[in-house]
């Protein structure tokens, strides 16, 4: 008999999936995306060093005064400008997106169209 496998197992298989393929580097980045049901968080992390460079989410304090809820596609949109915004303050343009298992639909798309009018490529 076959498991039955939940929605977040199914997101986790397929983040491991992904990640063979793409890892940031000093060059390009690793924009990470992490949708829960009550707030979105983005990263741009550097895999070789393994450091965080810059990160947002609906939950900071300066973007959670912003927001009415966090889980949303208006605070998606919110998270990837001030991501972008942050990126840029720090010089960083260019990134490789990782959707982290989720679809790039709603929230993710948001906030992946919104880091991109900001100023980031990829």
């Amino acid at each position: 008999m076959i498991k039955n496998e939940n929605r977040k197992e199914k997101t986790q298989k397929r983040h491991r999936r992904i990640r063979v393929k793409l890892s940031g580097t000093a060059e390009a980045p690793r924009l990470a995306v992490y949708r829960s049901t009550k707030h979105i968080y983005a990263q741009i992390i550097d895999d070789v060093k393994g450091v965080t460079l810059v990160s947002a989410s609906s939950d900071d304090k300066e973007l959670k005064t912003k927001l009415a809820h966090g889980g949303n596609i208006e605070a998606a949109k919110v998270v990837g400008a001030e991501l972008a915004k942050r990126a840029a303050k720090k010089k960083i343009t260019d990134v490789v997106f990782d959707r982290g298992g989720f679809l790039y639909h709603g929230r993710v798309a948001a906030l992946a169209e919104a880091a991109r009018e900001g100023g980031l490529n990829f």
